[in-house]
């Protein structure tokens, strides 16, 4: 028999730490959505800081793997990140109307 209102839980690959955790700083680095400036504001870490830490914690090609992602993404720092949505939401309206 079936229990009523059980529902499964969804286990998630990488689950977000505590933020007390110093796993959280690791985690946060590597999840796209999280920027320097929200790092720095729930933790106090700025952006050397948190190299620092990650050159620390990772391998060598894990740290050079995530130089080359944060890098390349435009979102890990807030403005270029608002620039990139404003490109894109203007390319977006732009091809609206054609």
């Amino acid at each position: 028999m079936k229990k009523k209102g059980h529902r499964p839980v969804t286990k998630v690959k990488n689950p977000e730490p505590k933020i007390e955790d110093p796993d959280w700083v690791i985690w946060a680095a590597w999840a796209d959505r999280i920027t320097f400036e929200e790092i720095e504001k729930k933790t106090g870490y700025k952006e050397s800081d948190v190299i620092k830490i990650m050159r620390r914690s990772l391998k060598p090609s894990s740290f050079r793997l995530w130089r080359k992602r944060v890098n390349q993404k435009s979102i890990k720092h807030r403005k270029k990140f608002e620039y990139s949505r404003k490109q894109i939401t203007s390319k977006i309206k732009k091809n609206d109307y054609l």
